[in-house]
């Protein structure tokens, strides 16, 4: 079930990232030849109007193909789709068409984390976010998105920590649908900022909060995050051009089903909460600078304004296509890594 949920949401991200650059192309006037659900190879398709919409054999997520966006050297545009090109549009349309999928991804994280806190829930499980180095926790083993079974509450565990300051104390660990005993001795003498056993963590519940506030909420926590992740993929690049070590704070497809499982093995809000930090997460990654994402292509898009003409269509497809395997080469790495590290 936590599959089957994994791969709708994640295929929901990227449908609502389409879906985004389609509706911005159509509101465009471009001509959009193709919405498809899923990736080749087509299983069936229908046009209508002018759109052929196609049901494709691999159902993770979908694409827009858009009439002029991938030009070829020496190619001969069709005169009377001039005005209905990519490449002829203007040049605020573009820009407009490629960030749509990002606008759509984070309304998408924004929407979702709204609806939990306008439902609400009860905290039923504590989950740990972060390890700090060099205390109990850290030599125990323990962490990030390690599930605290026996408490409810942070209070509960606050209470317990707090009781046995000074003496061992055996916690149970849910990681990875997997439950074990830890043990740790948490600090009578407690550094500034640390804890007693140097974790922290949250409740994995929400609080119930009215339409507007929930609305409010959600948007405040959307931006935080984005923040977060901004904040985040900076500080792994300096890492990579300073220490080389970058790959460790990557999961790939098994990484995010291991964190799926514990989430799902809380309940469904974490779940959902979840497909909610994902769907953030893209819609940051996306605007990077990089070949074959929307930000390398805006990125393309602004040099061509500066420029005052076209980039080589050779020279834009040849680095997109260099991006796109270096991705897939990333992704396959990334993968590897999540598989060794379960044994």
């Amino acid at each position: 079930m936590t599959i089957i949920v994994l791969i709708v949401g994640i295929s929901l991200l990227i449908l609502i990232h389409e879906l985004g650059h389609f509706l911005a192309a159509k509101w465009s006037g471009l001509l959009v030849e193709e919405f498809g659900f899923g990736f080749p190879p087509k299983l069936f398709g229908k046009k209508i109007g002018e759109t052929t919409y196609t049901i494709n054999a691999l159902p993770f997520g979908g694409f827009v193909r858009i009439y002029g966006e991938t030009r070829l050297e020496g190619e001969k545009e069709n005169p009377t789709l001039k005005k209905r090109s990519f490449a002829h549009a203007p040049f605020i349309n573009r820009v407009f068409i490629i960030v749509a999928g990002v606008i759509m991804n984070f309304l998408l994280g924004w929407l979702l984390l709204s609806l939990l806190f306008a439902v609400g829930t009860k905290s039923n499980a504590v989950v740990i976010t972060s390890v700090m180095e060099n205390t109990p926790a850290a030599e125990a083993n323990l962490q990030a998105e390690d599930i605290l079974v026996g408490f409810k509450t942070g209070d509960e565990l606050v209470s317990f920590i707090d009781q046995n300051k000074g003496q061992k104390a055996e916690l149970t660990i849910r990681r990875g649908g997997e439950e074990f005993l830890v043990t740790v001795t948490p600090r009578t003498e407690v550094p500034e900022g640390e804890g007693a056993v140097g974790f922290t963590f949250q409740e994995t519940g929400f609080e119930r909060l009215p339409l507007h506030r929930a609305i409010w909420e959600g948007l405040k926590t959307a931006g935080a995050i984005i923040g977060q992740v901004f904040t985040a993929i900076i500080a792994l690049f300096t890492r990579l051009f300073t220490g080389g070590e970058v790959l460790k704070d990557f999961v790939g497809p098994v990484g995010i089903y291991r964190v799926a499982e514990a989430a799902a093995s809380v309940g469904l809000f974490w779940l959902v909460n979840l497909i909610a930090l994902i769907s953030l997460n893209l819609a940051v990654l996306n605007i990077f600078p990089f070949p074959a994402l929307d930000g390398g292509r805006l990125l393309f898009l602004i040099i061509e304004k500066i420029k005052g003409s076209p980039l080589s269509p050779k020279f834009e497809n040849a680095v997109n296509i260099s991006g796109f395997l270096l991705l897939i080469l990333l992704m396959v790495v990334i993968t590897v890594k999540d598989i060794v590290g379960l044994f």
